[in-house]
């Protein structure tokens, strides 16, 4: 059975980017209208006088929480700082910045943080069917054969996307003037600066540009290389007279989870969790998982669903889908475990250094914070407990949606506040960006799906996967 990308769904995805662009182009020119103290002081002002931001009018000193400026260096602590340096005034003594310069940073770092949002989001969706493409293959699996080539068509972003989001990080670098890493700035390394933090200082034989750079390149290259075997491999056995190519396939998966593990968590302290760099958790990299985990299982279900209803994919079943919802629906509880084992810990622990993390995040993104945990739990807790709700498409579809949107919040919530503070918001830049990845994401994929038969018939497990049912 063969698929072939159609010529609305081709044209659908290029104006989504088009359209991405546009926004994102706007979005980086509104931010740079703003290039002085004084255009932000009548922002300020404007924004007092119609209520807005009030926060802003009224803590003109402090409380830049997780803002990319100087950090606050107290040799008194052990650690090299107190809790307001780990809420982010990240200002050295005698350079204390003004709060109109702080302002502007956020304003000017906005664009960049939508744009990083956005790449990581569907990045992280492709990796994360990935790592259970593999655990299907390394688990000998008979339930899924049928769904392989969806996960292979899905798993053709990982290289374009990884490679995108690195190529963010490092543009926000030497474009963006450190927009979303902080530490990437080298005067906070330097002890001869006004701007020289000690506790960031301390990390900078892990925390450097070349060796980040050299350690996305290692990330990238595994992972695309066990994609691209694993597929060569897969389409191999549909002609093969033997089972020689899946037992090669088996053997590089199993190898390529224990590579998976190591590299899925460091990328998590690269990409996302050096976005704060005082602050860090122990599960970050379980925590992360867990959203493209299940960020990645609810694609593949929304996929096959699509390709179902046009009449491909005939030998997936309705079990195949309940199947897929269960994975949803316990991932989404395993998520949430994480989530709340970080948290919990971390706020009745109340270590300066620990908590301030998710005091920003309570204090200033009240609503997304807690609008998350409702749309990646309670909303998959209620939708998809009921079995028989499992097997529906269009059930599947709403709570996929949800859960989604879920994902793309807890990825907003991991950079936003570290980057833009208080002066986060929904718009041009943040949709813009969920345009041109999504459009990018929905052609790669699209465009491999239609590079093979949708059915991985060489499969020695093709037949019971055919007729399974539960």
């Amino acid at each position: 059975m063969e698929y072939k990308i159609s010529n609305r769904l081709r044209i659908g995805a290029i104006v989504m980017m088009v359209l991405g662009l546009l926004g994102l182009a706007w979005g980086f020119m509104d931010a740079h209208q703003y290039q002085t103290e004084d255009d932000v002081k009548e922002l300020l002002a404007s924004e007092s006088h119609h209520g807005d931001h009030e926060g802003d009018a009224h803590h003109v000193e402090d409380v830049e929480h997780g803002e990319n400026q100087d950090y606050i260096v107290d040799d008194s602590a052990e650690a090299g700082h107190n809790a307001e340096a780990d809420h982010g005034d990240h200002v050295a003594e005698g350079h204390k910045m003004s709060h109109e310069e702080h302002v502007l940073h956020q304003i000017h770092n906005r664009p960049w943080a939508a744009l990083y949002v956005g790449a990581f989001f569907f990045f992280m969706i492709a990796l994360g069917v990935l790592a259970f493409y593999a655990i299907q293959y390394a688990a000998q699996a008979g339930w899924s054969p049928v769904l392989f080539r969806v996960m292979e068509g899905i798993t053709a972003y990982v290289l374009p996307g990884g490679l995108i989001v690195l190529g963010i990080a490092v543009a926000s670098h030497y474009i963006g003037h450190n927009s979303i890493f902080i530490w990437m700035d080298g005067d906070l390394m330097n002890p001869d600066s006004g701007k020289y933090d000690k506790l960031v200082a301390g990390k900078q034989d892990w925390l450097n540009l070349p060796w980040f750079i050299i350690r996305g390149l290692i990330f990238i290259a595994g992972w695309s290389l066990y994609r691209y075997f694993s597929r060569k491999f897969s389409i191999a056995q549909d002609s093969a007279d033997d089972n020689r190519n899946f037992k090669k396939n088996f053997r590089i998966s199993a190898a390529f989870l224990v590579f998976y593990i190591y590299t899925e968590s460091m990328m998590s302290w690269d990409w996302i969790m050096s976005v704060d760099p005082h602050w860090f958790s122990t599960l970050f990299g379980w925590y992360v998982f867990a959203s493209m985990f299940v960020s990645g299982i609810t694609v593949i279900a929304l996929i096959s669903i699509y390709l179902k209803s046009k009449g491909l994919l005939t030998f997936v079943n309705d079990s195949h889908i309940h199947d897929l919802a269960k994975f949803m629906f316990g991932i989404s509880i395993f998520w949430t475990y994480l989530w709340f084992s970080q948290f919990m810990l971390i706020w009745y622990s109340n270590i300066p250094e620990e908590v301030t993390y998710f005091v920003t995040r309570i204090e200033e993104y009240k609503l997304p914070f807690f609008g998350m945990v409702a749309m990646n739990f309670v909303f998959p807790l209620l939708l998809l407990m009921n079995s028989d709700y499992k097997r529906i498409p269009w059930f599947v579809v709403m709570a996929g949606i949800v859960i989604l949107c879920g994902h793309y919040v807890d990825v907003f919530n991991m950079i936003m506040p570290a980057t833009v503070v208080d002066r986060w918001f929904i718009g041009a830049p943040e949709i813009g960006a969920i345009l041109l990845f999504g459009g990018l994401f929905l052609l790669v994929v699209f465009t491999a799906l239609g590079k093979a038969p949708l059915l991985a018939k060489g499969n020695p497990f093709i037949k019971e996967s055919e007729h399974f049912h539960y």
